[in-house]
Parts: structure tokens; C-alpha cells; sequence
């Protein structure tokens, strides 16, 4: 089975991720672990990455490249911005919330003030998104690629999960016409 979980910092996507690949026994593919790794070989900072990533498709490319050969080894549920748009998924979710609960949430997990949060979110988002459709023709707003869309900020991550995994068991029963 292969899942994606998409959503902008601090929607929850580590955590619904984590929580899915642990309830099904699949593994776990974070890009962003991927893209935190090609930063560390190089010896840059994320944002630095990220100005690269801008000038040319390459760093993405890689990234993508490794999640498709992994999805075809064994599957998974993999994590990341564009995993729903690159992989070939059973299920494709995306995770949203209010940019101030993302923000408080980021602030609380990194011991960093709520402003700073959101502007680093800012930035990021807008750099991703301009990557996105420029390398790819991707509208990040454009949410019809998705199976389910959880709104986080509404939900709790027991409730996420319970979402989730009902949309599992339906799929596992067989029943994937569209209602």
C-alpha cells in the first residue's frame, strides 16, 4: 500500500505520518528528511537549499526520484509537499490548518517565538511554491489531486488518525468507487 501525507509546516503531517506507518506497518519517507540530508552532504543551511533549489530542479528532482523507487520497492507512507502529485498513491491526503496555529505550533516544537515562526513559514512556503510551479506546473492551492483534506486546526491528532484509517479500511474492503 502506498499512502502520501501532504500539508505545510505544522499541519501535522510527521505526526499523522508517523502514526499511520506504526498502525499499518508500513514505513515511514520524509522529503523533508530527504531534503535535510542533501543540505547536511552539502554543508548548507536549509534556507541556502532552498535558494538552490530555486535556481534549478535538481535537489527536487532528486527527492522525487528517491520516493519513486521506494514506492515501488515496498510501499510506504511517505511524507512530503509533493508526495500526492509524484507518487502513484492508494490514498492521497493533505493536512491543512490556520497559518496561526501552524506557526504556534512550529514556535513550540523549535523553542522559537510565534512570529518568527511565521515568518520563516512565509518564506519557505512562498520559496516551495514558486519551486513548485515553476519545475512543475503545480498550483499548491489546488487541492482536486487529494483523496481526503483534514482540516488539523479542527481536528485533534486521535481524530486525524480516526479519519484516516476509516478511509483505510474502506479502501482495504474494496469499496474505491467515489461516493
Amino acid at each position: 500500500m502506498i499512502i502520501t501525507v501532504s500539508g505545510s509546516p505544522g499541519t501535522g503531517t510527521s505526526t499523522l505520518a508517523r502514526m499511520l506507518s506504526k498502525e499499518l506497518g508500513l514505513r515511514w519517507v520524509n522529503s523533508g528528511e530527504l531534503f535535510r540530508k542533501i543540505a547536511s552532504d552539502r554543508g548548507i543551511s536549509l534556507s541556502e537549499l532552498g535558494r538552490v533549489a530555486e535556481d534549478g530542479p535538481e535537489v527536487d528532482y532528486l527527492i522525487d526520484d528517491a520516493q519513486r523507487a521506494m514506492a515501488a520497492e515496498a510501499g510506504g507512507v511517505f511524507e512530503g509537499r509533493l508526495s500526492g502529485h509524484i507518487l502513484d498513491a492508494d490514498l492521497k491526503i493533505l493536512l491543512k490548518a490556520d497559518r496561526m496555529i501552524r506557526a504556534e505550533r512550529i514556535a513550540s516544537r523549535e523553542n522559537e517565538l510565534v512570529e518568527d515562526a511565521l515568518q520563516e513559514s512565509r518564506v519557505r512556503e512562498e520559496c516551495e511554491a514558486r519551486r513548485y510551479e515553476k519545475y512543475y506546473n503545480i498550483d499548491v492551492d489546488d487541492l482536486s489531486v487529494y483523496d481526503l483534506v483534514i482540516d488539523t486546526g479542527t481536528w485533534g491528532e486521535e481524530g486525524v488518525v480516526a479519519i484516516t484509517m476509516a478511509a483505510v479500511r474502506y479502501l482495504e474492503d474494496g469499496e474505491s468507487s467515489a461516493v
